[in-house]
């Protein structure tokens, strides 16, 4: 139904510096998106400008050098490290001949190759029609031929309202389906909180190495490479950490610079699950000469999510290729750990950031020196799976004295299942 290119294709890339300073990184970051949609860079043409043409984006002049450009390669595909309207794609296709594809689409395409659940598989198609609704007519020049006359006027739609209807209609149906999902979510959550466990969930740029350091910390086997969008499914996995218990790790999908609104609209039943988490463990590429840059695109979309207000502790990732860098924990004028230096790869600094999870999870520590009748052994049983106890003796009368200490919250979710508890505290 719409024009879109596929993986394997030739492309030009184009690119507008709009400033003084020559933003190459973001350029460089445009290539290793390209490359991660599987089209091989023939050409890269760059300009200068204050502001976008308003009929193709770049100069008339730039535009002509393009299509020339597209000749001499043979190049099947311009992509645009910009966000273009559909009047300039259409205006670039005519001059080109061939399909133009802006900075979103190259994004989408990344995800609908990328997706592996049917959650993410809903969520990137709901993305791809809301960003394809406003190019329908792209998929349908045969319009152009429709004439009037006799015989041919009359009632009913043409052949672009009732597809526009129809794309409508999909993005309902999708829309519902991930409602389903959401709701399924909400219901795991709830759960969560109830039994006051925990949620911790990682954020950060694309390929700041996420998932390496999820798989270091759970223990599992999540996708993980060295590339843009390397993961788009969420995964949850349950750790234990000392004085705090179970906590829930979540992997989610990562940020970049310009990510579409579409994208972010889209992936809001995954981005939930950063929504409404009690921690954020904020993975950076520590090796990375856009290190700002990055960190302040990421808190841009947290913002744009509406976490933004949640406890954050920063993880500067890959040590491994700094210079004889020793793992170690930044601490703030409190003492809070707001900083931990590691390496996912290499596993250094792991135990320093359970450390850190640890002091900031944990909050008020209960302790307690209880006396429980003897035939309370099963609450002394509680205990020794809590790992609570530190020091136990029988009195003279069979009571049995246990100096217990363990997290606040799980004292609250004991005393909620056993309300006597309190009790028996001396």
């Amino acid at each position: 139904m719409f024009d879109r290119y596929e993986g394997g294709e030739h492309a030009v890339l184009v690119h507008v510096f709009f400033s003084q300073e020559k933003d190459i990184d973001n350029l460089e970051e445009f290539e290793s998106l390209v490359t991660s949609a599987n089209v091989k860079p023939v050409q890269i043409i760059t300009g200068s400008r204050r502001a976008p043409h308003r009929k193709y984006y770049v100069g008339e002049g730039k535009a002509e050098e393009i299509a020339e450009a597209v000749q001499a390669s043979g190049a099947d595909v311009v992509l645009f490290n910009h966000a273009l309207s559909p009047a300039q794609e259409r205006n670039l296709e005519r001059l080109c001949q061939c399909k133009v594809v802006d900075r979103t689409g190259v994004i989408l395409d990344i995800f609908a190759q990328r997706a592996r659940t049917h959650e993410g598989k809903l969520q990137v198609e709901l993305a791809q029609l809301r960003h394809l609704s406003t190019r329908l007519i792209r998929g349908w020049t045969h319009l152009e031929r429709q004439k009037g006359g006799i015989g041919l006027r009359g009632p009913g739609e043409t052949q672009l309202e009732t597809d526009r209807r129809l794309l409508r209609d999909k993005i309902k149906q999708i829309l519902s389906r991930l409602g389903k999902v959401e709701k399924q979510r909400e219901q795991g959550r709830q759960a969560r909180s109830k039994a006051d466990i925990p949620t911790v969930s990682l954020v950060g740029y694309t390929n700041a190495g996420k998932s390496s350091l999820f798989n270091r910390m759970t223990t599992s086997d999540v996708y993980a490479a060295d590339q843009l969008f390397a993961t788009l499914d969420p995964t949850l996995r349950r750790i234990d950490v000392d004085d705090v218990g179970t906590v829930v790790l979540a992997d989610t999908v990562g940020f970049i610079r310009h990510l579409p609104h579409d994208l972010v609209a889209a992936f809001k039943a995954t981005l939930q699950e950063t929504r409404e988490a009690t921690l954020l463990l904020h993975v950076i590429d520590a090796v990375d000469n856009r290190v700002d840059e990055n960190i302040q695109a990421v808190e841009s979309v947290l913002e744009e999510i509406e976490a933004h207000e949640i406890p954050t502790l920063l993880v500067m990732n890959k040590i491994d290729r700094l210079d004889d860098f020793v793992p170690r924990i930044d601490r703030d004028e409190d003492n809070k750990p707001i900083r931990v230096w590691v390496s996912a790869q290499t596993g250094e600094g792991i135990p320093l950031l359970l450390q850190a999870l640890t002091e900031r999870l944990s909050g008020e520590i209960a302790h307690f020196e209880l006396r429980l009748p003897p035939e309370e052994g099963r609450l002394r049983s509680r205990f020794y799976q809590l790992n609570a106890i530190e020091h136990e003796h029988v009195d003279e009368d069979g009571y049995l004295l246990l100096e217990v200490r363990l997290p606040i919250v799980d004292w609250r979710r004991l005393c909620k299942q056993e309300p006597q508890l309190p009790d028996y505290i001396l």
